[in-house]
């Protein structure tokens, strides 16, 4: 997964950041805070997250499927073909269980 190695330090920003939000969240419910202010920490957690997903499905997409031609001509191979349906089928399993 090079490109998750490529982002390694932009992905590692945006999960430390995302571990703030969750920790501020937890002392929220344990302080007491007002509903509304406890709901916008949660929604601010779940975005992100979705960008988090965003970023790195965004990576996997463009190195697995990216280099793909769009071309359907017959120089490639059933290998290939099938390993491009594999790649497909990955992502289309992460976004089903992520959309959940």
């Amino acid at each position: 997964m090079s490109h998750i190695t490529e982002s390694k330090k932009k992905l590692t920003a945006r999960i430390s950041r995302i571990k703030g939000q969750v920790e501020s969240l937890e002392k929220s419910l344990l302080v007491g805070v007002e509903c509304a202010h406890f709901l916008h920490q949660i929604a601010s957690v779940r975005g992100a997250i979705d960008g988090l997903m965003s970023e790195a499905l965004e990576g996997h997409i463009r190195e697995h499927l990216g280099h793909h031609h769009h071309d359907h001509s017959s120089h490639h191979s059933d290998v290939q073909q099938a390993s491009h349906q594999r790649d497909l089928d990955e992502v289309i399993n992460v976004l089903k269980t992520y959309l959940k």
